[in-house]
């Protein structure tokens, strides 16, 4: 039986699915890469996508409002949007190249069954408009709410950053045995993370978060294929 207590609610709710997120990702990329690791990877994805709309409908008794985008949600969106895209591919094209490790991100996208550039195409289609909406129900609709319930709107901003942060981590170890390079990255999750909870806290809605996340992704999905195929063509 779920407490009923407001803030413990909250504290189990975040347990329940920061845990699966991370759980996912380290079972697929650490400790059984292959068939069982990515079974477990994606009944975690199911978990998370469903325990946050479960909670909404059967422990917080919510009801369901759609918004369309006003139109300083969309400027600020798209102006974030294109501010992410310029750090991170300025970041790459000054920093990242030096330091990432190419040989051993091929390898790595190999086993992980990219192996052609459109099977890439079609996985950063996937992320870049599916995913990061995901990641905005999830993370911003679902968590920075949770974590306003514990802390205060602009203390649960960064609570809530950190959250999303963690499993990126995971990620991005096992993709490159440089820490600099994870430390760079997650640090600029971090950060995204934020402004992304920012967004939720000043509008309530996605929109402004979900446009920036677009724009964040796309510039990913550029610095990906030129680390893959070697160019833009």
């Amino acid at each position: 039986m779920v407490t009923t207590h407001p803030r413990k609610k909250a504290f189990f709710a975040l347990l329940l699915l920061v845990s699966a997120a991370s759980l996912g990702i380290t079972m697929a990329l650490y400790i059984a890469p292959g068939s069982l690791g990515q079974m477990i990877f994606s009944l975690c994805k199911v978990w998370l996508l469903a325990l946050p709309l479960v909670w909404f409908i059967w422990v917080d008794h919510g009801k369901f409002r759609l918004s369309l985008p006003k139109k300083n949600e969309l400027l600020v969106g798209t102006l974030l949007g294109l501010l992410m895209f310029g750090i991170i591919l300025s970041a790459y094209w000054l920093l990242g190249q030096q330091w990432i490790d190419v040989t051993d991100v091929q390898t790595k996208a190999k086993q992980a069954g990219i192996t052609s550039p459109k099977i890439y195409l079609g996985g950063a289609l996937y992320f870049t408009f599916i995913n990061a909406l995901i990641e905005e129900y999830i993370w911003r609709w679902f968590v920075y709410k949770k974590c306003e319930v514990l802390v205060s709107g602009t203390k649960a901003v960064f609570l809530a950053a950190m959250l999303f942060t963690l499993h990126h981590i995971i990620a991005l170890a096992a993709y490159t045995a440089d820490w600099g390079v994870v430390l760079l990255g997650s640090l600029g999750v971090f950060i995204a993370g934020a402004v992304w909870s920012w967004c939720y806290l000043t509008y309530r809605t996605l929109w402004s978060s979900y446009i920036s996340h677009i724009l964040a992704d796309l510039a990913i999905a550029i610095v990906g294929w030129h680390l893959l195929f070697g160019s833009l063509r």
